[in-house]
């Protein structure tokens, strides 16, 4: 009896800790589009330009604590995935170098950080940064087998542990954030170096010392003293106790993510664009203007999204995926690539970060970096699409057969993707494409002839067959300007959606908006039956898209001729002013896909 009761309870935890899907690694993959163009400009035009001595290894070579964070760790972290990814012999010596340069800093009792000794881990922000460190000598360890980097890591984080009675009660009272947000990153570090050492220390450290199984926090709405509402922190460790759950199965390591999956979807919290709060922080007023949808907060909810997809399955995981990267992620760089946004408001001015430094220029270029996992998954009878795009990926079938992927596509300037399969024999497995909930249209046809199954939105279509050299499935998802009602301070206006992509006004382009606000150029009324094909517009990428409409300058005139007509450009606009607008006759409007 003792036995069935224990092989029923093992039973439980393997069914808590099963994984759907897997990330095909992004060394296998290559990704052009959009998708490549931001990876290749980020590489070439912000990471390539940066003033790496100055700026990142100096103050680690001096120690003097001249600033309270730099994001070394970030930025390695980006450059190991980058040069894992790109192959490019320019980025692979610049990870070397920064990952030489770093360990020189290194002390002889583990620390590596910018303070003297007297500042050592009780200054806020101190652990953040070492446990970034921690965690970009382990990928560096990952991708490029690098022993030196796993065992610098290794004594980071001895040196963590053994020093953590300095945080004292006392200490946590005197700071200006409560501690998950102080150590933001740091459960997630020492969870992949457990994974790769063994060492039950590490474990022990997450699930003891820090109580992750154990951390239930509401969302909490509005900048409060300790910031306990921090978006950033709060899905950084979300997605910690995803990766718990792997180890240690255990309902509550998913409960957080449910939380907070539920208030973007359900209670107002996530924006058009797929960006949440305000100033860090939840909101639920859907207030777009100021300091909108943190590039960090941005980062950590498409990778709660990855990790969630691969727990569950959803499809409307790659749905909000591809929601934040078109629009909120994207508007985070400039169109050429080198600067960067801390937040990019849907209404107003938006500006870029004054430096190179800080967690959201680091943070974009790791999920920049992470992109190309997050195009193909393997699962256990086959492969699925998440995002679609140019690219190709070299895959495994089993032992004997590879396979070779690819798409063919201008996603999401159209909604056609060619999808050719290479297998080395041929073989039976399944092909899951990812329909998105905003196209109840799409058709799937394979090598000619219609693909027989229901096609539903938001979910994913399953291709079950054998698959030989050659084979070809088309997929065609139709894509119409779309009238998304908004809500809360949104309400009763709209914005410009089509397929993923949110579009807004640049006022620029017409000298009648110069002097008007971005608050009063949403009160025009847009004419619906004015919306006709997409424009070529390059305000944002070579090949992008406009929207060419017609408006009356109030939503109140009755006039039958309009006052304006002007184009709409992509969200990423650097000098979008206004994405939501008013309608004549709203009964055209329709209600976000994504919103439960």
């Amino acid at each position: 009896m003792k036995t069935l009761f224990s092989a029923l309870i093992l039973f439980a935890f393997n069914v808590l800790s099963i994984e759907v899907m897997t990330p095909i690694d992004l060394r296998s993959v290559k990704v052009g589009g959009e998708i490549g163009r931001r990876i290749d400009i980020t590489i070439t035009n912000n990471l390539l330009k940066l003033d790496i001595e100055h700026d990142f290894l100096d103050p680690f070579r001096k120690k003097e604590g001249e600033t309270s964070y730099i994001g070394l760790g970030k930025l390695i972290d980006s450059a190991v995935e980058l040069a894992a990814y790109s192959g490019d012999q320019r980025v692979i010596e610049l990870k070397k170098h920064l990952v030489n340069e770093l360990l020189k800093t290194q002390e002889p009792d583990g620390y590596m950080g910018i303070f003297p000794p007297q500042k050592r881990i009780t200054t806020l922000w101190d652990v953040h940064e070492i446990g970034y460190l921690i965690w970009s000598l382990q990928s560096d360890y990952h991708y490029f087998g690098e022993k030196a980097s796993l065992d610098a890591a290794c004594k980071a984080a001895d040196y963590l542990i053994q020093n953590w009675s300095k945080l004292t009660p006392e200490w946590e009272k005197d700071q200006i954030v409560i501690p998950h947000v102080a150590f933001t990153g740091l459960a997630r570090a020492m969870i992949a170096l457990y994974q790769d050492t063994d060492n039950a220390s590490y474990l022990n450290f997450v699930g003891n010392t820090r109580q992750l199984p154990r951390w239930d926090l509401d969302i909490v709405i509005g900048r409060r003293c300790g910031i306990e509402g921090h978006i950033y922190a709060y899905m950084a460790r979300c997605l910690a106790q995803l990766e718990l759950n792997k180890i240690t199965p255990d309902k509550r390591l998913y409960q957080q993510t449910e939380r907070a999956l539920d208030f973007m979807t359900q209670n107002n919290g996530m924006m058009i664009t797929g960006s949440c709060g305000e100033y860090e922080i939840w909101t639920d007023d859907q207030d777009g203007r100021g300091d909108v949808g943190e590039t960090c907060a941005l980062a950590y909810q498409m990778r709660v999204y990855d990790a969630w997809l691969c727990r569950t399955g959803d499809a409307k995981m790659g749905d909000l995926m591809e929601r934040v990267m078109f629009n909120g992620l994207f508007a985070s760089q400039s169109p050429d690539g080198r600067r960067l946004r801390y937040f990019a408001p849907l209404e107003g001015h938006r500006q870029y970060w004054e430096t190179d430094t800080y967690c959201c220029p680091c943070n974009y270029r790791r999920i920049i970096a992470e992109l190309p996992a997050m195009v193909y998954y393997q699962m256990q009878d086959g492969f699925a699409i998440n995002l679609y795009a140019p690219s190709e990926a070299k895959l495994s079938v089993d032992k004997e057969v590879q396979l070779k992927i690819s798409q063919e596509t201008t996603y999401p300037n159209s909604g056609m993707v060619k999808i050719k399969l290479d297998p080395s024999k041929p073989s039976t497995f399944t092909l899951c494409l990812r329909i998105p909930s905003w196209a109840p249209d799409a058709t799937v046809v394979v090598n000619g002839e219609p693909a027989k199954g229901n096609i539903q939105p938001g979910t994913f279509f399953k291709l079950q067959r054998k698959w030989k050299q050659g084979d070809q499935v088309l997929l065609h998802m139709p894509m119409t300007w779309r009238l998304v009602k908004g809500r809360q301070r949104q309400a009763g206006r709209v914005a410009v959606m089509r397929g993923p992509q949110v579009f807004c006004l640049n006022p620029a382009q017409n000298s009648a908006f110069a002097e008007i606000d971005g608050s009063d150029l949403g009160y025009m009324a847009l004419d619906p039956t004015s919306f006709g094909n997409p424009v070529p517009d390059n305000s944002v990428r070579p090949d992008g898209l406009g929207c060419r409409v017609r408006a009356w300058r109030s939503s109140m005139s009755l006039s039958p001729k309009t006052d304006y007509e002007f184009t709409l450009t992509e969200f990423p606009d650097p000098d979008g002013k206004a994405t939501y607008f008013r309608l004549r006759n709203f009964s055209v409007a329709v209600n976000d896909e994504l919103l439960k």
